[in-house]
């Protein structure tokens, strides 16, 4: 085994490894040292033949700019806690917007059992997940990373397709919910050509912001969360002397709509792995990331659960009535029009933040792609900011192409692309712990492989479901979603080898070097 770098790349190049690590045109994600931008389609080809056999192991020096060497990273990859436990919330939740429609389909008692279970079945495997391998492959791209690590280029850009398509559906629903928000206080946004061009309008500002810079994104996050959960916190304490805890009981199982149910539980309390495509630019990425999964946690299952707890308990079941906007109709009767104004402009604020950050996360995506060759190289090239210009430009045509859409409609089809996307992710966890368990993970979830397995059992099962209930119309548009990306990817590789497009592969990214023990580190407090 090589000693060092400088022995590693001279037996390559010698020719007595027979397994090279270099990054290839199709994006593998282990590499020694990846090719360079100009190197020609044979070498890119001859490096990708090594990807699923790679070695895995503790990374080498910190990254470097795409563009602009260490100077890069020292000006960019500034996203430190705080920031990055709000820009979690906001991958997440961004307050309890949204939630309505589970007292529609199931009454009070399921909505409340279900955002106190559901985080346990679903929530905590999937970010426990993204915290090891967040920091065992702490680069932009996240989980197309991982998968092409255990399974090959061909399931990472299929990841990547999956997972970038299901961000920007659910990049879609923010502006819907801002005006299903504000509707009741401004009529004419309710539909036609002024609801339309507010779609629009909100679209461009907010892309806008988030050209500006991923480390305004997350200060911006850290201000909008606290704005957006003060006026449940002051609902919460006028709701009081309201409660009546019979109501909290009620339940009809025959009247129960499953599909709306579980798909909103799951809208409301997924994308923890989101985050993974901005790791590039975190800092000290495997003692940042695990803390602030764990704060996110608490902020995300707090800021849904007594915002239902008294909006349920304060006010008479209408079942009927709770659908997306109710909660500020809920204010209003629990203390007056002032709160539900209050209520109305946190749903502004809170849709402006979950719509940067799931535009940084998804254009993040695309630039760690590119930097890894799944993409033409334009999607690397950052603006002046640091962020990703044609990554940004490309989810904001989404944005707007699927804003049509119902509310409904878009959760559905947003769950039934992430299900998939997720299900690799699962599968590539587990594999790498069996294929790899020399590798140096930073943060390391203290089970062994049976109690790996048995942790991803449950969120596998809940995929199931969750694609078993879904109507035939949505499954039949995922699934055309689907086979395009199956498609997609060798017709990218067609166009490489016809050089219409430039691809290539950042020469700094970090080398992986092979380790001869497994990691044994504690997890980070």
């Amino acid at each position: 085994m090589p000693s060092s770098r400088t022995e590693a790349k001279k037996m390559r190049e010698e020719g007595n490894l027979s397994e090279p690590r270099a990054a290839g045109a199709d994006g593998l994600p282990v590499c020694s040292g990846s090719s360079h931008p100009e190197s020609s389609d044979s070498q890119s080809e001859n490096t990708m033949n090594g990807l699923s056999s790679s070695p895995v192991g503790e990374y080498g020096p910190g990254y470097e700019g795409l563009e602009g060497g260490q100077s890069t990273v020292a000006k960019f990859r500034k996203v430190s806690l705080i920031p990055l436990v709000f820009l979690i919330f906001y991958e997440v939740s961004g307050g309890p917007f949204g939630i309505e429609d589970s007292v529609n389909a199931a009454g009070p008692l399921l909505a409340l059992i279900g955002f106190l279970v559901f985080p346990f079945i679903w929530s905590i495997p999937e970010a426990l997940v993204t915290a090891e391998m967040g920091t065992m492959f702490p680069e932009n791209g996240g989980y197309v990373v991982w998968v092409s690590t255990a399974l090959g280029p061909y399931w990472g850009f299929q990841q990547g397709w999956m997972k970038w398509l299901s961000g920007v559906i659910d990049n879609a629903l923010y502006p819907i919910l801002f005006l299903d928000y504000i509707k009741s206080a401004i009529p004419a946004l309710e539909g036609g050509y002024p609801r339309i061009l507010a779609i629009l309008a909100l679209t461009v500002i907010l892309t806008y912001v988030t050209y500006r810079g991923l480390t305004i994104v997350g200060w911006v996050a850290v201000f909008l969360g606290v704005l957006s959960l003060l006026p449940f916190a002051v609902m919460s304490f006028a709701a009081i002397p309201r409660l009546k805890p019979s109501r909290w009981l009620v339940v009809d199982l025959h009247s129960v709509d499953w599909s709306l149910y579980l798909n909103t539980l799951f809208w409301n309390l997924n994308c923890w792995d989101s985050i993974s495509t901005l790791t590039g630019e975190v800092k000290d990425p495997k003692k940042t990331l695990p803390k602030s999964l764990f704060y996110a946690f608490i902020v995300v299952v707090l800021g849904y659960f007594f915002p239902l707890l008294t909006g349920t308990g304060a006010i008479k079941l209408d079942r009927d009535q709770w659908t997306d906007g109710y909660l500020a109709d809920v204010a209003k009767m629990i203390a007056g029009v002032w709160l539900r104004w209050w209520i109305q402009a946190a749903a502004g604020l809170s849709n402006m933040g979950m719509f940067v950050t799931e535009m940084s996360s998804d254009s993040f995506q695309l630039l760690g792609m590119a930097e890894r060759g799944m993409l033409p190289e334009c999607f690397s090239r950052r603006s002046s900011y640091g962020t990703p210009l044609v990554g940004i430009l490309f989810s904001a045509s989404g944005v707007v192409f699927l804003s049509w859409l119902s509310f409904q409609e878009i959760v559905a089809a947003e769950n039934f692309l992430y299900c998939f996307g997720t299900m690799l992710e699962l599968v590539s966890f587990i594999r790498l712990r069996t294929k790899y368990p020399t590798a140096r993970r930073p943060y390391k979830i203290p089970v062994g492989t049976i109690g790996a397995i048995l942790l991803c059992l449950p969120p596998a099962i809940l995929i199931c479901v969750v694609l078993g209930l879904s109507s035939l119309k949505v499954a039949l548009v995922s699934l055309g979603a689907v086979i395009i990306g199956l498609v997609l990817h060798p017709g990218l590789k067609f166009i490489k080898r016809k050089r219409w497009l430039k691809f290539s592969v950042n020469s700094n990214l970090p080398d992986l070097e092979p380790t001869t023990h497994d990691s044994t580190e504690a997890p980070v407090d």
